[in-house]
C-alpha cells in the first residue's frame, strides 16, 4: 500500500503541539513499518528544504512542489480542486495531521486528525486573521470528505459530535504519545539548562505559547497574591516559558504591574532538548488553561514528576489522569489554594512520579503510531 502524509505542519520555524505530533508520529511510523511506502508531502514557493527533518528511511520519500502558498492554498486547492494530491503522489491512502486546504479524489482513502475544535467555541481565543481562516477551511465540508476522523482525546470527540454532528462511528480517538526526550529525566542536563536560560534556584513554571488561551494573565495574578500572603516563598519566583503568540502584549502589560515582577521571569521559546530540563528543575507546574484539546505540558510535566495545577475543563482531566490538581480557571483563589496544597504535601513530587508510569502505559508514539497503521490496512 502507498500511503501519502500531509507534512506541511512541518513547515515551521518552531515546533509546537500540532509539528511536534506530526513529527514523532510519522518517524513512529516509519519506523514500524517496513511493507507500506510512504509519500510525505509539503508545498512550498520557497526553498525550506533545511527545515524540513531528513526521514532517513527506505520506505519513505518527500514530495514537495514550489508554488506560493496563497495561490496553492486558496486558488487552487480550495478554489480549482488541483492538483489532486493523492494522484499527484500516486498513494492509496492520505492521512493529514491536522486541517488544512487539501484537494483530494473520491477514490483515495482519507484519514484527518482533529486536534481541537476550539475556534468554534470560542472565536476570541483567535486573531481575526486566524478566524477568517478557520471560516475558509470549511470544518463541516472538510470533515465530511473524509473517511475516518482521528480524535486525540474524548473530549475532542464530544465536540466533534456537539458542534458539528459527525457521526460517531466516523470518529476514531487515539492519544498522541510522550516524546523519549521526557523518559528519562534523571540529571537531565539540569546545569545546562539552568545555565542556559538563567534559571533562579526555586521557581514555579508556565509553558506554552503566551497567548490569552493559556490563562496566563490569570497565572500572574494569582502569583502575585500568593506571594502577599506567604512573603516567606518570595525565594520561589515565577517562570513564564513560551513562544509570544496572539495578543501577547497583554501578558507583558500584567507582569509589567505585578507588584512582585522582579521575581517574574520570561524565558522565551524553549529548545525541544531542553524541556525535560525545565520542568524537572520547577517546583510545581501551573497550567490553568481555558481550553485545551490534549495538553501535551501537562502530560511531559507529570512524566518529569513534577506536581502539576491544571484546568478542570475540556481534555485536561483526561489526560492528567487523576496525577494532577484540578482547578477553576477562572478562580484566582482556587489557583493560590491549589499552590498552598502541593508545598503542604510533602510526597506529593514521590505520588506524582509513581503515577509517571501509568501515564507512559497509556501515552506511547509505539501504541499510536500501531493504531494508525490498523486504520490504513483496514482499507485493504
Amino acid at each position: 500500500m502507498k500511503i501519502g502524509i500531509d507534512i506541511r505542519t512541518l513547515m515551521d520555524r518552531r515546533y509546537s503541539g500540532v509539528s511536534n505530533y506530526t513529527l514523532e508520529l510519522v518517524n513512529e511510523l516509519l519506523r514500524q513499518d517496513k511493507v507500506n511506502q510512504y509519500k510525505l508531502y509539503y508545498n512550498s514557493g520557497q526553498d525550506i528544504s533545511t527545515r524540513i527533518p531528513a526521514f532517513n528511511f527506505a520506505n519513505a520519500e518527500v514530495v514537495t512542489t514550489r508554488i506560493p502558498n496563497k495561490v496553492f492554498n486558496y486558488w487552487l486547492q480550495k478554489t480549482l480542486r488541483r492538483p489532486l494530491l493523492d494522484r499527484l503522489l500516486g498513494v492509496d491512502v492520505f492521512l493529514m495531521p491536522h486541517i488544512n486546504f487539501v484537494a483530494l479524489s473520491p477514490q483515495c482513502k482519507k484519514i484527518i486528525t482533529i486536534h481541537d475544535i476550539s475556534f468554534l467555541r470560542y472565536h476570541n481565543f483567535f486573531s481575526l486573521r486566524k478566524n477568517i481562516w478557520h471560516k475558509l477551511i470549511g470544518i463541516k465540508k472538510l470533515l465530511s470528505s473524509f473517511d475516518v476522523i482521528v480524535a486525540v482525546s474524548e473530549n475532542t470527540r464530544r465536540d466533534l459530535i456537539e458542534l458539528l454532528n459527525i457521526p460517531t462511528e466516523k470518529i476514531k480517538v487515539i492519544y498522541s504519545g510522550i516524546g523519549s526526550n521526557f523518559l528519562s529525566t534523571e540529571n537531565n542536563a539540569s546545569a545546562a539548562v539552568r545555565l542556559k536560560y538563567q534559571l533562579p534556584e526555586k521557581y514555579f513554571l508556565f509553558l506554552g505559547n503566551l497567548e490569552p488561551r493559556k490563562n496566563i494573565e490569570n497565572v500572574i495574578l494569582a502569583y502575585d497574591q500568593f506571594i502577599d500572603r506567604y512573603p516567606q516563598y518570595k525565594d520561589c519566583h515565577l517562570v513564564l516559558a513560551g513562544e509570544k503568540g496572539w495578543e501577547y502584549k497583554n501578558i507583558f502589560y500584567s507582569i509589567n504591574n505585578a507588584r512582585h515582577r522582579d521575581i517574574i521571569h520570561l524565558l522565551g521559546y524553549i529548545d525541544e532538548k531542553d524541556k525535560a530540563g525545565l520542568y524537572g528543575e520547577a517546583s510545581i507546574f501551573i497550567y490553568p488553561s481555558f481550553y485545551e484539546g490534549f495538553g501535551f505540558p501537562v502530560l511531559e510535566a507529570l512524566i518529569c514528576g513534577v506536581p502539576v495545577i491544571t484546568s478542570t475543563n475540556s481534555s485536561l482531566p483526561e489526560v492528567a489522569q487523576n496525577a494532577a490538581i484540578m482547578v477553576n480557571p477562572f478562580n484566582i483563589n482556587d489557583i493560590i489554594a491549589a499552590i498552598c496544597q502541593v508545598l503542604a504535601e510533602k510526597d506529593k513530587t514521590k505520588n506524582t512520579k509513581l503515577k509517571a508510569g501509568d501515564l507512559q502505559n497509556k501515552f506511547n508514539w509505539a501504541a499510536t503510531a500501531e493504531k494508525y497503521r490498523k486504520l490504513f490496512t483496514s482499507f485493504n
